[in-house]
């Protein structure tokens, strides 16, 4: 009996022995398995040709234009957004800027990859020793081709991405409104970016009808660039002509409060001297409505390609705007006056496809068919 008392305590001793170093163990796997989660990372990120915003952990973390400055000679990057934006049109024959999105899709793939990179070295977050795997939902235009889909794919994956996933930026836009774009009610959305204008009519979580034009922010731009050249014999460059349509850009000639006038600094295209002049948001207003009747025309397309059971809702819920340019003056009473219907200017439309991407990521499971 003595003898099957020792073993007994011996085996009790072992097994309380061996419960500990599986308790350890265990925790050891549990603190593991804390570390590694914080070498995967998903991120939202709203690619524009304008500006970039990518979200984390339901925050916008980085919002910058979408331009990177570069040695001309290694293509070392020297700067990215805001700071790359102080260097356009500036630079010396050693550096280049380069604006890698064109008309919404990319222009140039290696600067695209690097401003990728780069953007997402700004994300806040801790710091580990290995590279953290990270899984992105990109929002694109509604009328990108194959292989413009497929640029940006390869860019999100050599800048880091383990995981892509793409949404269209009309639907992306309807998200970030607050529309239920899953329910059997059709809703129609005008996003006025810096490359494309997206105008789609959207129901049961797809695209019924859509419309993409390459008339945007960066057309109204160069309208005012011609217009100043052509009028005021004055020659300015891409920041200048985005301040004026900042700071007095109108789409209606006569607007109830109208801003101040503004001083335009240029160089003089008959004496090459520079000098000032002042302009009124009457004549931008002028100088943009040949590209704003081309808007106002693709939103009139949309609606003729538009079922008429979904025509009846958009007859009672409206027009709903998104994306910088519907900061443009006046533009949704324009529109409104066009169409005939009510037009709603959306809350920080700036960041509204950004806002519905990141809603889409953090509900993937939910809108998964709406993300390929």
């Amino acid at each position: 009996m003595l003898f099957d008392f020792r073993q007994q305590s011996r085996f009790a001793s072992l097994k309380a022995k061996g419960a500990a170093v599986f308790l350890e163990h265990t925790s050891y796997t549990i603190d593991a398995m804390g570390l590694f989660s914080f070498m995967n990372r998903e991120i939202a990120i709203d690619l524009g040709t304008a500006n970039t915003i990518i979200i984390y952990n339901d925050k916008v973390v980085v919002d910058e234009p979408s331009i990177i400055a570069l040695e001309r000679g290694s293509g070392k990057v020297l700067a990215v957004g805001k700071y790359a934006m102080l260097m356009h049109g500036k630079t010396p024959d050693n550096i280049k800027t380069i604006r890698p999105m064109k008309d919404g899709v990319i222009a140039d793939f290696q600067a695209t990859e690097s401003l990728m990179r780069e953007l997402i070295k700004m994300i806040p977050a801790p710091k580990s020793f290995f590279p953290p795997a990270l899984k992105m939902v990109i929002c694109i235009p509604s009328g990108i081709t194959e292989v413009e889909e497929r640029a940006v794919r390869d860019s999100a994956e050599q800048a880091g991405a383990r995981e892509v996933r793409l949404i269209h930026e009309p639907m992306a836009a309807a998200i970030g409104i607050g529309l239920n774009v899953l329910e059997p009610h059709g809703n129609m959305i005008v996003d006025i970016g810096g490359g494309t204008s997206e105008i789609a009519v959207i129901a049961l979580g797809g695209i019924v009808s859509n419309k993409s034009i390459r008339i945007a922010g960066d057309e109204f731009n160069q309208d005012i660039k011609e217009y100043m050249r052509k009028r005021h014999n004055i020659s300015i460059g891409d920041y200048t002509s985005e301040r004026i349509k900042i700071e007095v850009g109108s789409a209606l000639p006569e607007l109830e409060n109208p801003p101040e006038d503004f001083a335009v600094q240029g160089r003089d295209l008959l004496t090459g001297i520079p000098k000032e002049i002042v302009v009124n948001y009457a004549e931008i207003a002028q100088a943009l409505d040949r590209s704003i009747l081309k808007i106002e025309a693709a939103v009139l397309n949309a609606l003729e390609m538009t079922p008429p059971e979904l025509s009846a809702d958009i007859f009672k819920t409206g027009i709903y705007l998104a994306g910088g340019g519907s900061l443009l003056r006046g533009l949704d009473k324009r529109i409104a006056a066009k169409t005939k219907l009510p037009v709603h200017l959306a809350e920080d439309p700036l960041r509204a496809v950004a806002r519905g991407t990141g809603i889409a990521l953090k509900n993937f499971d939910k809108f998964t068919f709406l993300i390929r």
